[in-house]
């Protein structure tokens, strides 16, 4: 069942019923009968679709933002902002499309070749409710524009959104058989993976999903892109205005109500400024961070994307707390309806505390303290997940040097989970594999032919 439930009320708005199997081999065959004549539109006609839906997309900022903030709580200024990177995500693939899919001259031994770039098929994409549209549009723009077509499981709690895309897309000239949304459910992503028209997936969510996707994607021998959880470390070395670095990475980690893979989860730092950093960081996040409506412009912090979300979150909290870490604000789960949780700080978390190593998918801070640059970097690396990091000093070669040692997908100097059209998104060890975004995203699900000359 597809449900639609306020967040910030608890009410109940829409139901709408799992597709049927016959729902789900009838939306194959019209992606596989799709692609038959997508593959074969000019990359410039395909192009062209793809930048008349990115102007649809911010033609219909106010109304995509305002259907997130009902489905999974998004504040309705974050959720514009989301669809001014969807926004730039479909132009900047309209935009380089001849670039990225032209032919490249290879000189060889004897001869010569070329390697020509084409579509591979039907794709199947799994995508999470954090980023109802941004994670259908780093998907969806690259593959469209090279040829493959779409069926696509969008999660749960956002049928909304999932119908707006596919109008959208559809309204731009992407054919009705080339995007399919359909209402499935996880159970039964196996089968359609084990159709052998379906030549690939891509799926951004839980680990424990990821796990499971890529299982049935290797026991059927398909290309799998995991984009999964990260509990990204910010490494604070030293500043020259202390109140700008709380103020900047305060905001990072509360940003979607911390409900972002690749926000900073984890702030290292350094003891020559550790306890003065605690001290501001926990005022800035008491006074800015206070639960509100999200649909109100001045709140700060909305609600979690579900009751259960939230009771999980305060629950690892308590958690934390009983094995000896220690709260420095927040940590409440807030009184009514709703999915409100107040924004935390934990410090003194070792090891032995199972917060540690989890993922904290909400509004909470871990920081942690380093006596030396070494260790800091030791501490980052200590973790299951390596998706993104950040850094932050006034030294620019100590930055890249500290960078350099991190092991992730992306580190960024003093900034923290960002994300750009032109720039490759992904992780390593158990936050997933390949990239998305950026030339790297295109090539993901591409045939890389070669033809010796």
């Amino acid at each position: 069942m597809y449900t639609v439930t306020d967040p910030a009320t608890g009410e109940l708005i829409e139901k709408i019923e799992n597709a049927t199997e016959e729902e789900i081999r009838e939306a194959i065959d019209r992606v596989h009968r799709g692609y038959q004549s997508w593959r074969r539109r000019t990359v410039a006609e395909r192009a062209e679709i793809v930048a008349r839906a990115a102007d649809l997309f911010a033609a219909r900022a106010g109304e995509l933002a305002a259907t997130m903030t009902q489905e999974m709580g998004k504040r309705i200024n974050e959720g514009r902002g989301e669809i001014g990177v969807v926004t730039d995500i479909f132009r900047y693939y309209a935009d380089n499309a001849e670039a990225l899919l032209a032919d490249e001259p290879l000189e060889i031994r004897g001869g010569r070749a070329v390697i020509t770039k084409n579509p591979i098929g039907p794709l199947l994409g799994v995508m999470p409710w954090n980023f109802p549209c941004y994670q259908v549009a780093r998907f969806a723009a690259p593959n469209l524009v090279l040829g493959n077509t779409i069926l696509l499981k969008h999660a749960s709690i956002c049928p909304r959104s999932a119908v707006a895309i596919e109008r959208i897309l559809h309204e731009a000239g992407v054919p009705e058989d080339a995007y399919v949304n359909i209402f499935a459910a996880s159970s039964q992503i196996p089968g359609m993976l084990a159709d052998p028209r379906i030549q690939g997936v891509s799926l951004t969510g839980s680990e424990r999903a990821g796990i499971s996707v890529a299982a049935e994607a290797g026991k059927n021998l398909k290309k799998a892109v995991l984009e999964l959880g990260g509990s990204d470390p910010l490494i604070v070395l030293d500043t020259d205005d202390l109140d700008q670095t709380v103020r900047a990475t305060a905001t990072a980690r509360m940003r979607n109500c911390g409900q972002s893979c690749n926000a900073p989860k984890r702030m290292i730092v350094l003891a020559g400024v550790y306890e003065e950093f605690v001290d501001r960081l926990t005022e800035y996040v008491a006074e800015t961070f206070v639960p509100g409506d999200p649909s109100d412009p001045a709140t700060k912090l909305p609600p979690l994307a579900s009751v259960a979300a939230a009771d999980e979150v305060a629950g690892q909290v308590a958690k934390a707390i009983k094995q000896g870490a220690t709260l420095r604000t927040g940590g409440r789960r807030v009184d009514g309806p709703g999915a409100f949780l107040e924004a935390t700080v934990l410090t003194d978390v070792t090891p032995e505390m199972d917060v540690y190593y989890e993922e904290v998918f909400g509004p909470v801070v871990l920081v942690l303290r380093a006596e030396t640059e070494e260790e800091a970097i030791a501490i980052a690396n200590d973790s299951p997940f390596g998706l993104g990091a950040s850094v932050w000093g006034t030294d620019p070669e100590r930055l890249r040097r500290v960078a350099e040692q991190i092991e992730s997908g992306m580190v960024y100097l003093n900034s923290a989970g960002g994300s750009q059209a032109d720039l490759p998104f992904g992780g390593i060890k158990r936050s997933g594999m390949g990239r998305e975004l950026g030339p790297a995203g295109i090539e993901e699900f591409m045939n890389k032919k070669s033809i010796r000359l």
